[in-house]
């Protein structure tokens, strides 16, 4: 009898215990709403009121989504994630720090879709990205943030793509604005594209930055309009020999309140322009120190100093 009941005894820990592990298991898709509660499992029939009381719930390499709009606040991601908002405003307002953080490891993807950023005046970055291999940013809106709207700066390499999106108002004094890419030692190299959004009303437009201390970064800019910046739209810069390097391709860059396109610090730090509309800026193109290279097909007037590029580039 006594054997009987220590096996019994043995066999209910058992039990208790797979289902304490199952309680505490990750879902692959979690789920926010407006009326949701972070005590609950963040299921569709239970969603979560946060994306911070979501993200602890979802599996990496997971999906968390929005049943309804709503402010889900900041969040920090440390894992492949994917948010994505297809149901009505999904905000991300803060006040006097960053709206979402990622810190992940090298082989970490993050994908944002449908976000609205807002930071009041006062918060810092709207997206900042600390570590990880690839960013990914799909029609959303950042605006409000004195520092940057996205600030890109990975300690190893990465990739960053914004496509459809709108970064307005960002950045409280010249050094900040729109979006700023710098790779930080460890990062080798640093490659994106900005393709199909809007860099308006920002202090600076977009930024890559060799100075940082890590290796080539090169990003394109496509279909875009960069424009009623209050200084420079769009600008490469670089120091000690390390590539930094813009192509401004089909992109309007006007109404700013300093130059349209510029390339400053080191030979390496080169704008390359195609296709593209310079004009009704301070300067159109200005080149101290970098290059700004045309393949002869773009427009560049009505600038206060229209400037000219550093070279001429053939068509293939």
């Amino acid at each position: 009898m006594k054997t009987i009941r220590v096996v019994t005894m043995m066999l209910c820990a058992i039990w208790l215990l797979l289902g304490a592990s199952g309680a505490q298991a990750q879902a692959t898709r979690t789920w926010v709403s407006g009326v949701g509660d972070d005590a609950n499992p963040c299921s569709r029939t239970a969603p979560c009121k946060t994306f911070a009381g979501a993200i602890s719930k979802t599996a990496a390499g997971g999906e968390i989504n929005t049943m309804d709009p709503g402010g889900f606040g900041a969040v920090t991601i440390t894992k492949s994630i994917r948010i994505v908002a297809e149901s009505g405003v999904a905000g991300v307002l803060v006040s006097g720090t960053n709206g979402i953080v990622v810190s992940a490891a090298a082989t970490d993807t993050v994908y944002l879709e449908g976000l609205v950023f807002d930071g009041v005046g006062t918060g810092l970055n709207g997206i900042l990205f600390n570590s990880g291999g690839s960013l990914v940013i799909q029609n959303c809106k950042i605006f409000g943030f004195t520092q940057w709207g996205i600030l890109f700066t990975p300690t190893t390499p990465g990739k960053l793509s914004v496509t459809d999106s709108v970064i307005t108002n960002n950045g409280s004094t010249a050094s900040f604005g729109g979006v700023k890419v710098i790779g930080r030692a460890g990062a080798t190299t640093v490659s994106g594209v900005v393709n199909r959004t809007l860099l308006a009303n920002n202090a600076t437009g977009f930024v890559i930055d060799g100075t940082g201390g890590g290796g080539t970064s090169e990003v394109t800019v496509r279909d875009s309009v960069v424009t009623g910046n209050t200084g420079n739209g769009i600008v490469a810069t670089s120091a000690a020999g390390v590539g930094s390097v813009v192509f401004v391709d089909r992109t309007n860059a006007s109404h700013n309140g300093g130059a349209g396109i510029t390339a400053s610090g080191v030979a390496q730090a080169v704008a390359i322009l195609n296709n593209s509309n310079v004009h009704n800026n301070l300067s159109g193109l200005a080149a101290s120190g970098g290059q700004i290279l045309s393949f002869k097909t773009n427009a560049i007037s009505s600038n206060g100093t229209d400037g000219a590029p550093t070279a001429f580039l053939s068509l293939n």
